[in-house]
């Protein structure tokens, strides 16, 4: 059976840390900023970790399980 391929898009848009977690980038930080707050604008920096309902597909996309 032929090895799986890693989907391009899932792997340029999701990370996997050394414990196994996977980490996205936040949401609505692209435009219209004028009117979003510095401390807001300054959380969406960080990366948080993906919702349980869709890792088990994310996993499955990146090669991982």
């Amino acid at each position: 059976m032929p090895k799986m391929k890693t989907h391009r898009g899932s792997a340029k848009r999701f990370r996997v840390t050394g414990t196994g977690k996977i980490m996205r980038a936040k949401a609505y930080k692209s435009h219209i900023m004028e009117k979003k707050s510095p401390k807001r604008k300054r959380n969406f920096r960080d990366q948080t970790e993906v919702a349980t309902a869709d890792y088990k597909v994310i996993a499955r996309n990146l090669g991982l399980r």
